[in-house]
């Protein structure tokens, strides 16, 4: 029988929480984003263009597949009701325990949301079990534990990846990364960022206008993702977007 670490499943409760909060709060008065407007959009217009059914975990109210014929998993319920309103498929549930079947899909999208949990593995496994073997699972993360900053915390990071341990972990789960690109909008200024925190928690609805506006600039001047085979060089990256493919499982004789 399997002992379950009550410390461990307080504290996931309790990231859990945090996360639900500040989601719920944030997607309450932001505005949906079409995910063409996002520099993601050409490596996923390659991808779906080849068919099969696609799943997307945490979108919020950023979603980078396409909003028709995905289905969304969320805890926001908020964000999870703008998403219906425009016909997407929803579904209210947590990375770690996706409600679907072993190999459902051929394309799974998980953008920032594996540093949130306290059981990243956990999360992993879920990711994977629901892709099909062959299928492609489109996973981003911060790196390296030196970039740490308000924001991680903000955000409710639960951490922040050094790339061997990033690679050992995707291979664990039968997660093997075929290319990689630089990835990310956080803010380059310290100031500008803390300025942000400041307003946010002490002036939310005079900071939510100013996030809305900021982030419909930032989207105009992203820059093109740029791919290479396998893993980037991770020197000064702060972030990495990764397009992995499932391995099938080993037959055991």
């Amino acid at each position: 029988m399997e002992c379950i670490d009550p410390v461990q499943t307080r504290d996931q409760q309790d990231l859990l929480d945090k996360n639900r909060r500040y989601y719920d709060l944030l997607w309450s008065d932001a505005k949906l984003i079409e995910p063409h407007r996002f520099n993601t959009w050409p490596l996923v217009q390659s991808l779906v263009s080849t068919g099969g059914r696609r799943l997307e975990v945490a979108p919020g109210l950023r979603p980078r597949l396409p909003l028709l014929g995905t289905q969304f998993v969320d805890i926001s319920a908020p964000a999870l009701a703008d998403l219906r309103g425009r016909g997407a498929q929803v579904v209210l549930s947590q990375v770690n325990s996706l409600p679907f079947a072993d190999g459902t899909f051929d394309l799974v999208c998980a953008f920032d949301i594996v540093e949130h949990v306290v059981d990243d593995d956990g999360a992993l496994s879920e990711l994977s079990r629901v892709a099909k073997p062959g299928g492609t699972v489109l996973i981003s993360v911060p790196l390296h534990l030196a970039y740490w900053t308000a924001f991680d915390d903000l955000v409710g990071h639960k951490r922040r990846y050094d790339p061997p341990d990033l690679l050992a972990k995707l291979a664990q789960h039968q997660l093997v990364i075929e290319r990689s690109a630089v990835f990310g909008m956080q803010p380059r200024s310290s100031r500008l960022l803390d300025l942000g925190i400041w307003w946010l928690v002490n002036h939310r609805e005079r900071a939510m206008r100013w996030y809305n506006r900021s982030l419909q600039i930032a989207l105009r001047f992203q820059k093109k993702l740029r791919f290479v085979p396998g893993m980037i060089a991770t020197d000064g990256v702060d972030e990495v977007l990764l397009v992995c493919q499932k391995q099938p499982s080993l037959a055991v004789h």
